[in-house]
């Protein structure tokens, strides 16, 4: 997922996982390599990605190059493994520095991951930098559990998170499922040209 506004935030709530805030991508223990990114229409970005082993050396490889790629990347919030061409369950987030952010975990990675509970539905733009040329009116829901497991150790965490970051969480799961933000959007009328290239 991308956008262009950052300005520092952070905000707990119930449910605020310490252990996804406190990981680093130091404890992978690999140097991550930037990837280049795949567009729409390439066959993985509609294609539903494998469950996999976070413990394997290829994905705690892959957790790292998401990560290296997602911090080179202006505007970048967020970065699935389809993106990268890679058909699995896997993505990284870290909206810590974007002014649309309450809730953040910081920068983590997270594989096999799964929707727990979701409510509050809020219609709000959306970017993809497998999509750039266009934006997009969403509707997600604003308030999210999500449970799924670290790379390199292979332990399942379970997150609550809001605004922002709630969305980003949703955004990059659909990447994992098959999906683009202009397959959620109500129609022609709520996609739009981009307006900022990044």
């Amino acid at each position: 997922m991308s956008d262009e506004n950052a300005t520092p935030s952070a905000e707990r709530i119930e449910g605020f996982n310490e252990r996804v805030f406190a990981w680093s991508v130091d404890e992978l223990g690999v140097e991550g390599k930037v990837l280049p990114v795949v567009t729409a229409p390439a066959a993985v970005l509609s294609t539903e990605g494998a469950t996999v082993d976070p413990t394997s050396p290829e994905i705690v490889q892959l957790a790292a190059d998401l990560v290296a790629t997602m911090r080179v990347s202006p505007g970048c919030v967020g970065l699935a493994a389809p993106q990268v061409g890679e058909g699995v369950k896997v993505f990284c987030v870290d909206v810590s520095t974007h002014a649309k952010t309450r809730t953040h975990h910081g920068t983590y990675v997270l594989c096999n991951a799964e929707l727990v509970e979701s409510s509050r539905n809020q219609k709000a733009r959306e970017g993809c930098m497998s999509v750039p040329d266009l934006t997009g009116d969403v509707k997600r829901a604003s308030l999210v559990t999500v449970k799924g497991q670290l790379p390199g150790t292979g332990e399942w965490v379970t997150l609550r998170s809001d605004a922002f970051e709630a969305r980003c969480l949703q955004h990059e799961m659909d990447h994992c499922n098959g999906y683009l933000f202009v397959d959620r959007v109500a129609g022609a009328h709520a996609i739009y040209q981009r307006q900022t290239y990044l």
